[in-house]
């Protein structure tokens, strides 16, 4: 009887032949001591520096709506006031663009609410950008979350910005020539 630990004989009469054995069916060897596996990208360069720009846009066009945002909250909550271009005062007058108590003019734009809602939207699209140089570049989950918030902190997106972008130019050139995973 065999412990746990211990495998069962091996039936001599279940192996191969010795002699058919060819290379083939030997597996791949091991690697090397000191020896790493080359930088693996999943695109080619010119994919990569294509995400690199598009995310680079976005967190540009996001950084600025994200100010606008701020600025925005500083009226509503600290002035109560918003901004609304066009429409009819309350007192009768036409409004041309103009920062008024929230509900105290009609039929005009609200301003601060597109920006609201420009943000957010365009706060989805830089994550996109950001998802779409993430998988390119192979990095792991942390820096994904890492470059995702940059779009909620001010000024925080010009921040990482620059430095994934820096990052990212910086693998590029040490890594010429980088497999594609695929």
């Amino acid at each position: 009887m065999t412990s746990p630990h211990q495998q069962p004989p091996v039936d001599p009469n279940t192996l191969p032949d010795p002699e058919d054995i060819t290379e083939a069916d030997l597996p791949a060897p091991p690697p090397r001591p000191g020896t790493e596996a080359p930088r693996r990208f999943a695109g080619t360069h010119q994919q990569i520096r294509s995400a690199l720009t598009m995310y680079k846009v976005c967190a540009w066009i996001t950084g600025i709506m994200l100010l606008l945002l701020v600025l925005e909250m500083i009226f509503k909550y600290g002035y109560g006031t918003e901004l609304y271009a066009g429409g009819t005062l309350v007192d009768g007058s036409a409004n041309g663009l103009s920062l008024q108590p929230e509900d105290s003019v009609t039929g005009g734009f609200n301003l601060s609410i597109a920006v609201l809602i420009a943000h957010g939207w365009l706060y989805v699209v830089y994550l996109v950008a950001a998802f779409r140089l993430w998988s390119l570049m192979r990095w792991n989950g942390m820096r994904l979350l890492l470059i995702a918030g940059g779009g909620v902190v001010p000024f925080l997106s010009f921040i990482v910005e620059k430095r994934v972008h820096r990052e990212t130019l910086a693998e590029l050139e040490a890594h010429p020539e980088a497999l594609r995973r695929y």
